[in-house]
């Protein structure tokens, strides 16, 4: 039977509305958030991913995180994603959540309550009867202000069978569209979540004329599978984020669900909208971002997910590439070669390159990037396409930073004091700052701190190398910490002094935004 829903129309029984949470669930991770203009970015990007819900923030949490869904609303006021906005069941959340999703052509408020016995009892400290109240006030105040409702039953797994179905049947009768069970904690197995839904399916009066909504965390490990089985019980919405982040071990993963359903489409025969080879690119752009690199092995983005050393998987890659790959790297976004670029290719070339791995640069941005890849070009043998889009993130995503690296010089060796003296833009104006250190990249920061006091405390320093060899570009992380608050930057360089510097001038950046936002007293974001 096909369901008549306020923003999609008639839909078609076997297809997956795909409901992107990294702006808001992904965006709560410690260290992942993200300013104006990052977030139009990746909106951006998830809309011609092809996400059919983008919930864009939670907008009564602080006045950044209301502007942001403002705008990005204002960004598809006539077209694009459904637009949605988090709100708990407080009067003041819904209608704060309906004037951030107004300017959208189409938007949606989610709200939600926790209905499991520990949350009501601990969290909540309420009847299950004041409970069922909030999900009938809730729901119709949202219904108010919008035809496009999502109601979630936080930590619904752990949630008793018959008064999950009692607030599920609440939330209908009052006006919800669509019904979301989540795996708040990630305690469910995929039996746990095929039950679930197949009783509220069957049970509850009205659950025909809506839309059901799986959403699971991944604390272990299988909030993929959970959101497979979901689709196998009649769930025809699943709720992921670009590279799985989110709230400790993070949701179920966009890319794998999608490319779950497209390679065993004869397992689970369902269709959903997202174009594929844009995946990658959007999972890159999250990345650097965020300053957050998905593992090398991580399934479809990783980038191991298509290498092959062995022998004898090379030997069958090279007789019939479905000897060892389920997918091609093309369908995904990737490249087939990594070896194209050197210090003898020209702009021409690079700028072709460019547009192969996803990038579109202005003709300032361009010179620019082309700049610094002739500078690599000349210390490595060989630039790989990592390589380059390592340099082409680290100018781009930079591009509206408050502060910049503008000069470094170390002086360091055995049976001497480290002496690092640095140049900075601060809004305009040149900083500089000189200090020692025990070790080059102890001095760098001193002297960085020299150029622009501050107060911070160093949390984690990690190198790792953008490709192999002894001329590879180190790419290094660097977490700050002030006054409770996280930050992560990233740099990359062939030195990986300049690297550290670079990682640190990020993560400044991004806690100058962290100091500009406000939240109301006590607010905790929900994690489902």
């Amino acid at each position: 039977m096909a369901i008549q829903h306020p923003s999609f129309g008639t839909l078609d029984p076997d297809r997956i509305i795909v409901f992107d949470t990294t702006l808001r669930d992904g965006e709560q991770s410690p260290g992942f958030s993200m300013n104006l203009e990052e977030k139009i970015r990746m909106a951006e990007a998830l809309a011609e991913l092809g996400v059919d819900v983008m919930e864009a923030g939670f907008p009564i949490a602080s006045i950044g995180d209301f502007e942001s869904v403002q705008a990005i609303a204002h960004r598809f006021a006539k077209d694009g994603p459904v637009v949605c906005g988090l709100a708990r069941t407080a009067p003041g959340d819904i209608a704060r959540a309906a004037e951030a999703i107004r300017p959208a052509a189409r938007g949606r408020i989610h709200t939600f309550v926790s209905t499991s016995p520990l949350h009501m009892r601990v969290k909540l400290r309420m009847e299950p009867e004041k409970v069922l109240e909030l999900v009938t006030a809730s729901v119709t105040a949202a219904r108010h202000a919008t035809s496009d409702v999502e109601w979630s039953a936080e930590d619904g797994t752990r949630t008793e069978p018959d008064f999950l179905c009692r607030c599920v049947e609440a939330a209908i009768k009052a006006g919800a569209t669509t019904i979301n069970i989540p795996d708040t904690v990630g305690y469910a197995v995929p039996e746990d979540i095929t039950r679930i839904f197949t009783m509220l399916r069957d049970r509850v009066p009205g659950a025909d004329g809506v839309v059901f909504s799986a959403h699971n965390h991944n604390d272990l490990g299988l909030a993929v599978a959970n959101t497979l089985a979901a689709i196998r019980a009649g769930v025809r919405q699943v709720e992921c984020t670009i590279n799985g982040i989110g709230e400790r071990a993070g949701n179920a993963s966009l890319e794998e669900i999608v490319m779950a359903l497209r390679t065993r489409h004869d397992a689970i025969p369902v269709s959903n909208a997202v174009a594929t080879p844009n995946i990658l690119r959007t999972s890159r752009l999250l990345a650097t971002i965020t300053g957050f690199d998905v593992q090398p092995n991580k399934a479809i983005v990783g980038r191991n997910a298509f290498a092959h050393e062995s022998g004898i998987h090379q030997d069958g890659m090279l007789k019939d590439s479905s000897t060892y790959e389920i997918m091609t790297p093309e369908s995904v976004g990737w490249q087939k070669s990594s070896l194209v670029l050197g210090k003898h290719s020209g702009r021409a070339a690079f700028k072709d390159k460019l547009k192969a791995l996803g990038y579109e640069l202005g003709d300032n941005a361009l010179n620019d990037a082309f700049k610094r890849f002739k500078d690599l070009a000349d210390r490595k043998k060989v630039v790989y396409d990592e390589d380059v889009a390592a340099l082409v993130d680290d100018e781009v995503v930079r591009a509206n930073d408050r502060i910049r690296l503008t000069g470094l010089s170390v002086s360091t060796g055995m049976h001497t004091r480290p002496i690092a003296s640095i140049a900075l833009e601060v809004d305009g104006e040149t900083k500089e700052g000189v200090a020692g250190g025990d070790g080059g990249v102890d001095a760098t920061f001193a002297a960085l701190r020299a150029a622009f006091p501050h107060e911070v405390n160093l949390k984690l320093y990690a190198v790792q190398s953008v490709t192999g060899g002894t001329d590879a570009q180190a790419r290094v992380t660097v977490r700050l910490e002030e006054n409770g608050k996280l930050v992560d930057g990233q740099g990359a360089d062939t030195d990986t002094i300049v690297a550290s510097a670079r990682a640190y001038v990020h993560a400044l950046n991004k806690l100058l935004v962290k100091r500009a936002r406000t939240a109301p007293e006590g607010l905790s974001a929900p994690a489902a």
